[in-house]
């Protein structure tokens, strides 16, 4: 196993670097950069795709020359290059690249452009939003999905899974967005009640509350962001673990292990779990990584919440480059490690997979 994972976090580097050579090309034919982003508010256009859509010229991010920018015409050419030495635009797209990734390799993620703040202090800033939302819904869709998909199987057929099937159906349905604000109308004082608030992770008197005071609040605040990020992955996993306990409870070795006399409960939990719960584990880091990194924009806007989601949609329209790809360095890597440790507790699960056997 040892080998396995050296060979698995040797093949992180090439990875991690085609992604970040693929997205930092794209940039180079994406109009609109930072640099066209001040001269659109100079020249009072507002935002710079207003000037753009109006056409003129492309405004690409390694180009160099003041006439290609759209709204830097009647401005100083000093203080165009004066910006592109600023922003770092004066050298070749490959310097500015090796440049950026030596400072990676070493955790220098840079300074956003537009906030005047290091990418590091502003993800842990925004960290904890984006916490709250993928913790909670990862561990209350796994917790609720996996014994409730157990049951289903079981019985398969019954009017319980059916109508749990049609719930479950219709939830799945329900976009996250518009439950949320379901959720808003009925509990957050839309129309009817008033009993959730709807803004921040916490009141404005936290620092004031007793210890159990503040998880109060605090668990007061996430229960609708929460339950919105929950609904879609609790529907798809609840399905995913019926549709592979059904698999696994009709091969031969449950038969045998039925007719050797053990109970329905061992030979569930003893037998049949581990062999079907590693589909559903296989599903974990692209819903832990989904839910965290990028699911809960449309949640962190309806609630309020200022996360990572909010961080790098605003990251991607002002071409904040340093956020945009500072924060894709880390949660590539993040991912990465997490596909790793699935492989891992794969193993914990069933210890009759070997992957150094299989290479």
């Amino acid at each position: 196993m040892g080998a396995y994972i050296l060979r698995r976090l040797l093949l992180v580097i090439p990875t991690l670097l085609g992604i970040m050579i693929i997205n930092f090309s794209l940039t180079q034919f994406v109009p609109g950069g930072p640099i066209e982003q001040i001269l659109a508010n100079l020249e009072g256009q507002g935002d710079v795709f207003e000037g753009i859509s109006g056409g003129g010229g492309d405004a690409d991010v390694g180009q160099n020359s003041d006439s290609d920018y759209i709204g830097g015409r009647g401005l100083p050419p000093e203080f165009i290059a004066e910006l592109e030495r600023e922003f770092g635009f004066d050298k070749p797209p490959l310097e500015r690249f090796l440049n950026m990734m030596w400072n990676y390799v070493r955790f220098d993620f840079g300074e956003s452009y537009f906030r005047s703040i290091s990418v590091l202090d502003l993800v842990i800033e925004k960290m904890p939003v984006s916490i709250t939302l993928g913790l909670w819904s990862t561990l209350i869709a796994y917790m609720i999905s996996i014994p409730l998909g157990i049951k289903k199987a079981v019985k398969d057929g019954t009017p319980f899974d059916t109508w749990t099937s049609g719930a479950i159906i219709i939830g799945y349905a329900i976009p996250g967005f518009l439950f949320a604000i379901l959720l808003i109308v009925l509990f957050a004082g839309g129309s009817y009640f008033r009993i959730f608030p709807l803004r921040g992770l916490t009141s404005s008197n936290f620092e004031d509350l007793s210890m159990i005071g503040k998880v109060l609040d605090y668990f007061w605040h996430i229960t609708l962001p929460v339950l919105a990020s929950t609904i879609a992955a609790f529907a798809t996993l609840t399905l995913l673990t019926k549709n592979s306990f059904l698999d696994e409870i009709k091969k031969q070795y449950v038969i045998t292990a039925r007719a050797k006399g053990l109970s329905e409960r061992r030979v569930l939990y003893g037998h049949v779990f581990r062999n079907a719960m590693l589909i559903v584990i296989s599903g974990f880091p692209a819903l832990f990584i989904g839910v965290f990194f990028g699911g809960s924009l449309i949640i962190e806007t309806l609630f309020s919440l200022d996360g990572l989601g909010r961080l790098g949609f605003e990251a991607v329209v002002a071409r904040d480059y340093p956020v945009v790809f500072g924060t894709l360095f880390a949660f590539s890597l993040i991912g990465l490690i997490v596909g790793i440790l699935t492989d891992i507790t794969y193993v914990f699960i069933d210890p009759r997979i070997d992957f150094e056997a299989r290479n």
